[in-house]
Protein backbone atom coordinates (compact mmCIF):
# COMPACT_ATOMS: atom_id res chain seq x y z
CA UNK A 1 0.00 0.00 0.00
CA UNK A 2 2.80 2.55 0.86
CA UNK A 3 4.64 1.21 -2.14
CA UNK A 4 2.23 2.83 -4.49
CA UNK A 5 1.51 6.06 -2.20
CA UNK A 6 5.24 6.90 -2.45
CA UNK A 7 5.21 5.91 -6.13
CA UNK A 8 2.63 8.93 -6.82
CA UNK A 9 3.93 11.18 -4.35
CA UNK A 10 7.10 11.42 -5.96
CA UNK A 11 6.63 11.40 -9.39
CA UNK A 12 4.08 13.90 -8.71
CA UNK A 13 7.08 16.43 -6.72
CA UNK A 14 8.91 15.71 -9.95
CA UNK A 15 6.11 16.97 -11.99
CA UNK A 16 5.54 19.80 -9.65
CA UNK A 17 9.20 20.67 -9.55
CA UNK A 18 9.26 20.42 -13.85
CA UNK A 19 6.53 23.07 -13.67
CA UNK A 20 7.93 25.41 -11.56
CA UNK A 21 10.66 25.50 -13.30
CA UNK A 22 9.16 26.64 -16.53
CA UNK A 23 7.13 29.23 -14.62
CA UNK A 24 10.37 30.46 -13.39
CA UNK A 25 11.80 30.53 -16.82
CA UNK A 26 8.37 32.37 -18.25
CA UNK A 27 8.99 35.04 -15.14
CA UNK A 28 13.20 35.00 -15.54
CA UNK A 29 12.99 35.89 -19.30
CA UNK A 30 9.47 38.16 -19.41
CA UNK A 31 7.19 35.95 -21.47
CA UNK A 32 3.85 36.72 -21.36
CA UNK A 33 3.75 38.97 -19.02
CA UNK A 34 -0.30 39.63 -19.50
CA UNK A 35 -0.80 36.04 -18.25
CA UNK A 36 -0.23 35.85 -14.86
CA UNK A 37 -2.38 32.66 -13.65
CA UNK A 38 -1.20 32.47 -9.56
CA UNK A 39 -2.03 36.11 -9.72
CA UNK A 40 -5.30 35.96 -10.96
CA UNK A 41 -5.91 32.58 -8.29
CA UNK A 42 -5.07 35.04 -6.00
CA UNK A 43 -7.22 37.43 -7.07
CA UNK A 44 -10.00 35.10 -6.93
CA UNK A 45 -8.88 33.37 -3.49
CA UNK A 46 -8.95 37.29 -1.84
CA UNK A 47 -12.76 37.77 -3.28
CA UNK A 48 -13.39 34.12 -2.14
CA UNK A 49 -12.50 35.12 1.48
CA UNK A 50 -12.96 38.54 1.49
CA UNK A 51 -9.38 38.86 2.53
CA UNK A 52 -5.59 39.60 1.35
CA UNK A 53 -4.18 36.41 0.38
CA UNK A 54 -0.65 36.24 0.28
CA UNK A 55 1.29 35.88 -3.15
CA UNK A 56 2.96 32.27 -1.69
CA UNK A 57 -0.39 31.17 -1.56
CA UNK A 58 -1.41 30.06 -5.01
CA UNK A 59 2.21 28.47 -5.57
CA UNK A 60 1.93 26.72 -2.18
CA UNK A 61 -1.33 25.13 -3.82
CA UNK A 62 -0.13 24.48 -7.05
CA UNK A 63 2.57 22.56 -5.70
CA UNK A 64 0.94 20.53 -3.13
CA UNK A 65 -2.05 20.02 -5.72
CA UNK A 66 0.54 18.18 -8.05
CA UNK A 67 2.16 16.66 -5.43
CA UNK A 68 -0.29 14.84 -3.77
CA UNK A 69 -4.00 15.20 -5.40
CA UNK A 70 -2.93 14.77 -9.05
CA UNK A 71 -0.24 12.58 -8.23
CA UNK A 72 -2.78 10.00 -6.82
CA UNK A 73 -5.31 10.93 -9.86
CA UNK A 74 -3.00 9.62 -11.97
CA UNK A 75 -2.29 5.98 -10.18
CA UNK A 76 -5.45 5.53 -9.96
CA UNK A 77 -6.24 6.59 -13.72
CA UNK A 78 -3.03 5.38 -14.95
CA UNK A 79 -4.32 1.99 -16.04
CA UNK A 80 -7.21 3.27 -18.17
CA UNK A 81 -4.76 5.96 -19.97
CA UNK A 82 -3.71 5.34 -23.60
CA UNK A 83 -0.39 4.52 -23.97
CA UNK A 84 2.12 1.73 -22.70
CA UNK A 85 4.71 3.85 -21.63
CA UNK A 86 4.87 6.44 -19.14
CA UNK A 87 5.34 8.86 -21.01
CA UNK A 88 2.26 8.75 -23.20
CA UNK A 89 -0.03 8.08 -20.33
CA UNK A 90 1.53 11.40 -18.84
CA UNK A 91 0.32 12.87 -22.27
CA UNK A 92 -3.04 11.85 -22.06
CA UNK A 93 -3.33 13.15 -18.81
CA UNK A 94 -1.43 16.38 -19.60
CA UNK A 95 -4.14 16.90 -22.54
CA UNK A 96 -7.35 15.75 -20.57
CA UNK A 97 -5.64 18.73 -17.34
CA UNK A 98 -5.35 20.99 -20.07
CA UNK A 99 -8.81 21.20 -21.59
CA UNK A 100 -10.14 20.76 -18.18
CA UNK A 101 -8.17 23.63 -16.98
CA UNK A 102 -8.71 25.69 -20.04
CA UNK A 103 -12.60 25.38 -19.86
CA UNK A 104 -13.26 25.38 -16.25
CA UNK A 105 -10.14 26.97 -14.21
CA UNK A 106 -9.46 29.76 -16.59
CA UNK A 107 -13.26 31.04 -16.44
CA UNK A 108 -13.66 30.17 -12.81
CA UNK A 109 -10.52 32.36 -12.26
CA UNK A 110 -11.98 35.48 -14.51
CA UNK A 111 -9.74 35.00 -17.62
CA UNK A 112 -12.13 33.29 -19.87
CA UNK A 113 -12.04 30.13 -22.04
CA UNK A 114 -8.25 29.14 -22.15
CA UNK A 115 -7.49 32.28 -20.98
CA UNK A 116 -8.85 34.32 -24.23
CA UNK A 117 -10.56 36.71 -21.61
CA UNK A 118 -6.48 38.24 -21.88
CA UNK A 119 -6.78 39.68 -25.32
CA UNK A 120 -3.30 37.62 -26.26
CA UNK A 121 -4.72 35.09 -28.65
CA UNK A 122 -3.83 31.76 -28.86
CA UNK A 123 -0.83 31.96 -27.06
CA UNK A 124 -1.99 32.22 -22.75
CA UNK A 125 -3.73 28.62 -24.05
CA UNK A 126 -0.34 27.41 -25.73
CA UNK A 127 1.47 28.05 -22.63
CA UNK A 128 -1.00 26.75 -20.36
CA UNK A 129 -0.59 23.56 -22.14
CA UNK A 130 3.43 23.79 -21.81
CA UNK A 131 2.97 24.17 -18.26
CA UNK A 132 0.46 21.08 -18.07
CA UNK A 133 2.74 18.97 -20.21
CA UNK A 134 5.70 19.97 -17.89
CA UNK A 135 4.50 18.87 -15.67
CA UNK A 136 2.59 15.57 -16.96
CA UNK A 137 5.32 14.31 -19.07
CA UNK A 138 7.71 14.37 -15.82
CA UNK A 139 4.95 12.93 -13.55
CA UNK A 140 4.32 9.79 -15.99
CA UNK A 141 7.94 9.68 -16.76
CA UNK A 142 9.57 9.08 -13.02
CA UNK A 143 5.71 7.41 -12.00
CA UNK A 144 6.52 4.44 -15.36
Amino acid sequence: MTNWLWKAAIAGFCGSLAHTLLMYLKSRYGLLPAFQPYESLQTALSRITGGEVHPIVPWVLSFLNGSTILSFAFDHLSPRLPGRSGLAKGLAFGVAGWLAMGLLFFPLIGMGLFATGLGLGIQPALFSLAMILAYSLVLGAVYG
